[in-house]
């Protein structure tokens, strides 16, 4: 069977080629990445002191807990970025023996990091909040005080759509969870502003009640910017739509009869590496396979950044009748199961009488162990005369 697929070198020297070429790209691209950050974060600490600076000066003239908590919380913001420049400068550096795929997640602990300072700022908020609602204490707002806290609210709103932008563009954890913190900063100004202008027209003192409320918010936005990072760390699922569009593609290729088992390895962004599993006909040479693995490299490098390190490989023979009989068998019954995903990596000894392949069983089975079993005990209740050995695989990726 022919089939079209791209020549490659095959010289010694060129079997690394997409690997080192995905580094150089990778060093690249994570060094200007990196400059980005740092500027990003440079602007980020300068505004924070700045507007920290006004809000203290304010704040004891006025004597009002919420804008000097709200200065204390800027204060932790320029800490904040500069936790991320110092994530941001060592997931730029290139990867070496002891980290060979580089170093591009420790921008998931600075994200952590940042979570801690927000829980931190959110409970120290929350605790201050309570202690003046029991004991309140006179204030005296100045004119000085509305045009401080105004403008924080302004520049604020500004630096929270301005970092997330930014982390958005540049795949970084660490500058959206800047910006998200950021907004929640202008939210506690905005709640300032609004619990100023209900003193000065009724007199009643409400600052304490609402900084209690946006305390909580906090405390919220804290968690879930952690529970993100560790998720990432501990290796969460890949992106849905991500991972059917690449299985598409391979399938596309010449030679290619579908692909399976896509694992994806996260080493920071614009750092992606994968392995799959490819169907194809059981005649082709090792020379075709050979030639096919590289096309996949090639135009998955090309369209999405990652790179496949290695392809595996399932050969089947459907135009075998005793093949493709066996296998539509095996197929009809898997389709009965609610909560098997697919079946692949099909394989017939006929000499030895012996069928192999594996099923995908999805994680919303109450227990795959025993849905697997049942499978198993049906497929070879309808093939008696076949020793039949099939492999729970995991629902890595869709």
């Amino acid at each position: 069977m022919s089939t079209k697929t791209e020549k490659f070198p095959n010289h010694p020297q060129d079997r690394g080629f997409y690997i080192r070429g995905f580094f150089l790209s990778y060093n690249i691209y994570m060094t200007a990445r990196s400059k980005k950050i740092i500027q990003t974060s440079i602007i980020g600490i300068i505004s924070n002191l700045t507007l920290a600076g006004f809000k203290i000066f304010v704040g004891f003239l006025s004597n009002s807990i919420a804008i000097i908590l709200d200065a204390i919380n800027n204060l932790s913001d320029s800490l904040s970025s500069i936790v991320t420049i110092i994530g941001a400068h060592f997931a730029g550096k290139a990867p070496d023996r002891r980290h060979p795929m580089g170093h591009g997640r420790s921008e998931y602990l600075s994200t952590v990091i940042i979570a801690i300072f927000v829980l931190y700022i959110g409970l120290t908020a929350l605790v201050e909040s309570i202690k003046k609602i029991i004991t309140p204490v006179h204030v005296d707002y100045q004119t000085t005080t509305i045009i401080v806290v105004s403008a924080a609210i302004v520049v604020k709103i500004f630096l929270g759509l301005f970092f997330r932008h930014r982390g958005k563009k540049l795949e970084s954890g660490s500058l959206v969870a800047s910006g998200i913190d950021a907004l929640f900063d202008a939210a506690i100004s905005l709640a300032t502003l609004v619990a100023i202008v209900v003193f000065l027209t009724t007199k009643l003192q409400v600052e304490a009640y609402l900084a209690a409320c946006i305390s909580l918010f906090i405390i919220y936005s804290g968690v879930k910017m952690m529970r993100g990072a560790f998720s990432i760390i501990l290796g969460e699922r890949a992106s849905t739509d991500l991972t059917r569009r690449i299985k598409a593609d391979i399938a596309k290729i010449d030679g290619v009869n579908g692909a399976f088992d896509l694992i994806m390895h996260d080493y920071g962004a614009g750092a992606t590496l994968a392995s799959v599993n490819i169907e194809v006909d059981h005649a082709l040479s090792a020379s075709d396979i050979d030639g096919i693995s590289r096309n996949i490299q090639k135009t998955i490098r090309k369209k999405y950044h990652i790179i496949i390190s290695s392809v595996g490989i399932y050969a089947i023979d459907l135009k075998d009748p005793t093949t493709e009989k066996l296998w539509r068998t095996c197929r009809d019954i898997s389709n009965e199961y609610e909560h098997i995903i697919e079946i692949h990596g099909f394989s017939v000894d006929t000499k030895d009488k012996t069928i192999s392949f594996d099923i995908v069983v999805d994680f919303a089975a109450s227990n795959r162990r025993t849905y697997y079993q049942k499978f198993v005990s049906e497929i070879r209740a309808a093939l008696p005369d076949y020793s039949v050995n099939v492999t729970l695989d995991s629902d890595i990726s869709d």
